[in-house]
């Protein structure tokens, strides 16, 4: 029988919230720098988003 792996949530990045939110890139940062969202970090030191920084 074959198990199948849990889903896992992708991560956004800025363009992808900023396209879905109406914001700007930009204002992601400031949001950021603010404390009202955070950012993951990958290896190349870019940017990712959890899907519930859209709520």
């Amino acid at each position: 029988m074959e198990k199948k792996l849990p889903r896992i949530k992708a991560l956004l990045t800025p363009g992808e919230v900023a396209k879905r939110s109406g914001v700007a890139v930009s204002a992601l940062h400031f949001y950021e720098s603010k404390g009202l969202i955070t950012s993951i970090r990958n290896s190349g030191n870019q940017r990712r988003y959890k899907r519930d920084v859209l709520r």
